[in-house]
């Protein structure tokens, strides 16, 4: 059952990454083209909520604000904080595997 949840949940952020990755896609094209782009706050908010992967590789792979900043800066530090969340939450999982916690 928690390897279906795990299933699950993984196949969830990576369909949400996806679409953070096409934002940016989408944003970086309206750039070349001078149409209207996406606001960076709304950019940020998505790598924020579980999108910073997504974010990130659009980030690299399409050359998307990688001088911009604070953009590039916020980004980073976003990521950072989803890496120590992530951590915390293997501990705390690990540790009450073992009868720790």
């Amino acid at each position: 059952m928690i390897a279906s949840h795990s299933l699950q949940l993984a196949i969830l952020l990576l369909g949400y990454n996806l679409f953070v990755f096409a934002t940016y896609f989408i944003d970086k094209r309206a750039a070349r083209l001078g149409h209207r782009r996406v606001s960076e706050r709304t950019l940020l908010m998505l790598a924020l909520f579980a999108g910073s992967p997504g974010a990130i590789t659009a980030q690299r792979l399409l050359r998307h604000k990688t001088q911009k900043e604070p953009f590039r800066t916020l980004l980073m530090g976003i990521a950072v904080l989803h890496v120590v969340m992530l951590g915390g939450a293997v501990a705390f999982f690990t540790a009450r595997r073992l009868g720790l916690v």
